[in-house]
């Protein structure tokens, strides 16, 4: 018999004398396969006969032992088989007599019943809580063959058992002050602790005699305590414990600072596990304050891959990790499944309850891929459904149709003063089909800064206001609105227009009560056709005769209510929103999942881009120069900061201090604006007027500048502490400038030289492309900092990746499968996931639209 099928039997043997406890190996009978496969490929074993062993012992820990002497007998036979050279398929009573007797692994007794504490408790009692010795229950899956893609989904209860919703308290050593930690950390209930998912993950599951240990291993070392010892340090004031400990190859000297108690916890002749990293002391191998644990418990510790929870004031790693195992080994496969069978087999899903435990304790790095997709996949799909169904929501609505005769929309484009680029000619046309088409039109238009978004707005007012129907845009800032209605008129009442100047008003927080309640009664009888302005057409005493579109500058600077409250005072308008925020696909998919898209890509012909620069602190004068250069030709700049005022806990430059700096002793002879956002409304617009008027060479400023202001003489943009800032905000300020012809500029000024932030910011310097910048942003930041403000409506997602497009796509494929057949989700089937649907809105605020 060769050598290493001689150690399978005997190891096989042995687990059978234990009745397949998994300790015939120590860690378990996983832990050989490292040494034996090198054996085996050494006795020319085949290597389809390696891999069935590798498969069914790498699974083993997860079988009852019932399932266990199951696998092993049919492996054995297998094994036994390969080496008699039997390939043919033969019956169970031809494996027994192939096996010698004196060889193979002898019967184990039988089974003994399963015990009360194994079974499931029903759902209507709803279990005790869990305490630390509890057995896992009983529900493993059985063996699968070495094929099989993944584990069997364990069953589905029949509803969410209500003990999750139970207080942290009910836990075994969580006590008011314990469960005031964990609040924290935002675990107030067993369910938030369940979906407190670790932030990374620690591989101590490789094991190593300590004889083959190497200086920076990071495993875990088993062996029997030599000695233990405590002393103190540096006066007293700290202690070192110190345990050696042997394995029958080496030993290991193991340290602990500040820990005097173990040297009474780890006694002489103790079996112990430690997991950590391998240090180097004098010339010897140690290891320094590492996790560890008696062999006899379960390793939760230790010989694993490890997760590393989000900790707060007070807490321990292991000690709140001995919480999760509580809950999640009792818990997680008692919480029902709310997405409906038949699309977790579609889409290929782990079942919730072990995506739950692998993401916890994993038992594999592909294990805990599969947790991280499912429930990457969840929050996706939940998002989808969301939005989708408000998309068809407003889709069933009937709105106003409107068409225009080709002759007369070329004699309007005839009226610019240039010709349309081709994503504006697209863009047009997508619009006037939505106008068309007798439902309201919910069109997103997302264009790079200067891209023309406000002409094709425009022409799709002009289209409306010919059938005598009403328009309001809404404006986040008072001098947006300002040009808004500056742009407006000169296209809509210029000469030959649509409109007479007064059937066009700008209404603005500033505007003086009774020219308001002017604009109100001439909205109300339709003699004002056209009102721009800001939060103040949302008022409620604002009523219009006949709104039939409603176009949102700057869309995600409104909240939910705000867009909503629009809509509401005509009867389903169209709706047409624009961002100058080039937005990556997988926020298309997502975040304006509800909304047609058009994307203007493409600038007018003659708008040079801003040549963009990264400078260092010690080359400011370089960049003061470049401003007194181009002040002295006629125009003007900007310098952003971070800050309005210094803070002692960011180092960062403030805009407030730096105006006073800069205009006594860098500036002295030119005129220097103020802009931050503690202004006031009309205090800021004030500043903006001025600076746009020429009264101001440069304006310091905040980056409250970022949005829609258009100072066309302006050409110089220097922006300081630039590695604060996402790639697309950078974008969003740069386009403050070259929007008169000519040169213009764009500095990059970082706190550091040296700083990792300062790689991501020469990709400023390579392009101009917004979308190329909001791809590389999303990725580098997520979607929170990229919006700059958490999108309202749905719950933050903690597992997906909003740049994952497939991930997206997926989940909305399915989604759309879902909805086709029950569009409201009101088949039996689906009541648990349309609970969990509204309840992650819930956590939101409202639509995401």
């Amino acid at each position: 018999m060769k050598p290493s099928i001689d150690k399978l039997r005997k190891f096989f043997t042995l687990e059978a004398n234990r009745d397949y406890d998994n300790k015939a190996v120590m860690g378990g009978l996983a832990k050989m396969l490292d040494n034996w496969e090198a054996e085996a490929r050494h006795d020319q074993l085949s290597e389809g006969l390696i891999q069935v062993v590798h498969n069914r012992l790498q699974d083993y820990h997860r079988l009852s032992p019932e399932s266990r002497k199951e696998a092993l007998r049919g492996l054995w036979s297998r094994v036994r088989r390969e080496e008699k050279g039997i390939t043919e398929d033969i019956t169970p009573d031809q494996e027994e007599k192939a096996d010698a007797p004196q060889e193979a692994p002898q019967s184990p007794p039988e089974p003994a019943q399963e015990t009360q504490a194994e079974q499931t408790p029903a759902q209507s009692e709803a279990p005790p809580p869990p305490q630390a010795d509890r057995a896992e229950p009983e529900t493993q899956p059985e063996a699968q063959p070495a094929a099989a893609p993944r584990r069997t989904a364990r069953p589905k209860p029949d509803g969410p058992p209500a003990a999750l919703m139970a207080p942290t308290t009910v836990l075994d050593g969580v006590g008011p002050k314990n469960a005031e930690k964990l609040e924290k950390l935002g675990m107030r209930t067993l369910r938030d602790m369940l979906y407190h998912y670790p932030r990374r993950y620690d591989d101590y599951s490789q094991l190593k005699t300590i004889n083959r240990l190497k200086f920076g291993d990071e495993l875990t070392v088993l062996g029997t305590v030599q000695s233990v010892s405590s002393r103190r340090l540096h006066g007293g004031k700290s202690s070192l414990t110190e345990v050696i400990i042997n394995d029958s190859t080496a030993s290991l000297r193991v340290t602990w600072f500040n820990q005097p108690w173990l040297a009474k916890s780890i006694k002489e002749g103790d079996q112990i596990v430690v997991a950590g990293k391998i240090d180097q002391y004098l010339g010897r191998l140690v290891m320094n304050s590492p996790e560890w644990e008696p062999l006899e418990e379960k390793n939760l510790h230790t010989n694993r891959i490890l997760p590393v929870y989000p900790l707060t004031a007070k807490i321990s790693q292991r000690w709140l990790r001995t919480q999760m195992d509580k809950v999640v080994n009792y818990w997680a496969q008692r919480v029902a499944d709310p997405l409906p069978s038949h699309v977790i087999s579609a889409a290929e899903l782990l079942d919730l309850g072990d995506a739950l435990l692998q993401i916890h304790f994993p038992d594999s790095w592909g294990d805990l891929k599969e947790a991280q997709h499912r429930l990457a996949f969840d929050e996706i799909f939940y998002l989808q459904i969301g939005v989708l169904q408000q998309k068809r929501q407003w889709a069933e609505r009937t709105g106003q149709p409107f068409t225009v005769e080709q002759e007369w929309l070329n004699g309007e484009i005839a009226k610019l003063p240039f010709q349309l680029t081709s994503a504006q000619q697209n863009t047009l046309v997508d619009i006037l089909q939505d106008l068309a088409s007798g439902q309201p039109m919910n069109r997103l238009v997302q264009g790079d800064v200067g891209s023309g978004k406000t002409v094709v707005a425009a022409l799709a007012a002009a289209v409306v206001l010919k059938e005598g129907s009403q328009v309001a845009i809404l404006a986040p800032t008072s001098i947006l609105a300002e040009q808004h209605y500056i742009s407006f008129t000169n296209f809509l009442a210029g000469e030959d227009g649509l409109l007479q100047p007064d059937q066009i008003q700008l209404m603005l927080g500033a505007t003086p009560e009774k020219i308001k309640e002017e604009i109100r009664t001439g909205l109300a009888n339709s003699q004002v056709k056209v009102v721009v302005g800001t939060h103040a057409l949302l008022e409620d005493p604002v009523l219009f005769e006949n709104l039939q579109l409603a176009i949102i500058d700057e869309q995600h600077r409104f909240g939910v209510k705000q867009r909503a409250t629009l809509r509401s005072k005509g009867e389903n308008p169209h709706l047409l929103v624009m961002t100058a925020t080039p937005i990556p696909r997988s926020l298309a998919l997502t975040i304006y999942g509800d909304l047609d898209l058009s994307v203007m890509d493409e600038m007018p012909p003659g708008r040079e881009p801003v040549d963009t620069y990264v400078l260092y602190p010690r080359e400011r004068e370089r960049i003061y120069n470049l401003i007194r250069r181009e002040v002295k030709e006629g125009r003007q700049a900007f310098i952003i900061y971070p800050l309005v005022e210094e803070s002692e806990k960011l180092d960062a430059k403030a805009a407030v201090e730096e105006h006073e700096r800069l205009q006594t002793e860098v500036f002295r002879d030119l005129k220097l604006g103020l802009l931050h956002g503690r202004l006031k409304g009309d205090e800021k617009d004030a500043v903006m007027t001025q600076f746009r008027d020429k009264e101001f060479d440069v304006l310091i400023s905040t980056t409250v500048v970022e949005v829609g202001v258009d100072i066309p003489n302006a050409n110089v943009m220097v922006i300081e502490g630039a590695n604060r800032f996402g790639l697309a905000q950078l974008h969003q300020l740069r386009g403050r400038v070259g929007r008169g012809g000519g040169k213009s500029y764009c500095i990059l000024i970082p706190e550091w030289e040296n700083g990792v932030d300062n790689e991501r910011l020469t990709v400023m310097t390579e392009t101009n492309d917004g979308f190329v910048l909001a791809e590389k942003d999303l990725q580098q930041r997520g979607p929170g900092q990229f919006l700059g403000t958490r999108q309202a409506g749905f719950a933050e997602l903690d597992m997906a990746s909003i740049s994952d497009v497939r991930l997206i796509e997926k989940a909305r494929k399915h989604a759309q499968a879902l909805l086709e057949t029950d569009p409201d989700l009101t088949h039996p089937d689906h009541n648990s996931l349309r609970e969990a649907l509204d309840q992650r809105w819930q956590e939101g605020e409202g639509d995401i639209s």
